[in-house]
């Protein structure tokens, strides 16, 4: 069963210096329980399209349905639907690590013995218990992370978008958010959509991918279909295939890791 169907989901910016079509027309199927990382170079439109889907921001053209909803009619229900975890992050330095998710429960509307109990939930569920009462701006780059997931989840959504989740991880940071990523979709059933540039964790952790370029759908499959078709073998690497789509690489050089 579908939970995502697009159909030439489109964005258009006007800039002082004409309009920029930030994404061209994505035609786009996700069905629930998988999955599914989107790909692209810098300036895709992978973001703008997160952020249509999450309601962000509204399209200007196309539709699209997320968890049976209407993008454009119902954006309230999408958003009760889905949690978003953006590449900034969004936890306030000031609050406690309980702070800020009984505080983004509340924003949920749930209860607050409610929201006290699902922060207890998910802390235990993301190591987070041990800093409960440890300020936010004292969280290491991981744990920070761990965090931004945590409150996209307080919800319990049947779906979660990460945009560039592990950016500035270590690779034991990037190993443990790809455990956590698999035991959302195996324990709970929660469909995941993330961007990222990293290819190896692309290929390591995705159901299928959909690689994005000029605002448009070039390619979708498994990682082995999409290296099988583009890069002559499944055993080759997912840069082979990615140049081959795109002619150009997945990202710039890395930035320095973040401590876990």
């Amino acid at each position: 069963m579908a939970i995502i169907s697009t159909v030439s989901l489109a964005r258009t910016f006007r800039t002082k210096s004409g309009t920029v079509q930030a994404v061209r027309g994505i035609d786009l199927t996700v069905r629930e329980g998988e999955i599914v990382g989107l790909l692209g170079p810098n300036g895709a439109g992978k973001t703008t399209t997160l952020r249509m889907l999450t309601t962000l921001l509204a399209p200007t053209g196309g539709a699209a349905t997320v968890a049976g909803h209407d993008l454009v009619k119902d954006p309230a229900s999408v958003r009760r639907a889905c949690g978003y975890v953006a590449q900034s992050g969004g936890v306030d330095p000031q609050l406690t690590v309980r702070e800020e998710l009984v505080t983004q429960g509340r924003m949920y509307r749930l209860g607050r013995a409610r929201a006290a109990e699902r922060a207890r939930e998910l802390a235990h569920e993301l190591d987070l218990t041990d800093l409960l009462d440890r300020p936010c701006a004292a969280l290491s780059g991981g744990r920070r992370r761990r965090l931004d997931i945590a409150m996209a989840l307080l919800h319990e959504p049947r779906l979660l978008f990460l945009d560039e989740p592990t950016t500035g991880l270590d690779p034991a940071g990037r190993t443990a958010l790809w455990d956590l990523v698999r035991r959302l979709r195996d324990d709970h059933g929660t469909t995941v959509v993330l961007t990222t540039h990293y290819l190896d964790e692309a290929d390591a952790l995705c159901d299928r991918l959909v690689v994005v370029d000029g605002g448009t759908v070039v390619a979708e499959g498994t990682p082995a279909a999409l290296k099988l078709r583009y890069a002559g073998s499944a055993d080759a690497s997912l840069q082979d295939a990615f140049l081959a789509l795109t002619g150009r690489s997945a990202a710039p050089a890395d930035p320095a890791p973040v401590a876990v």
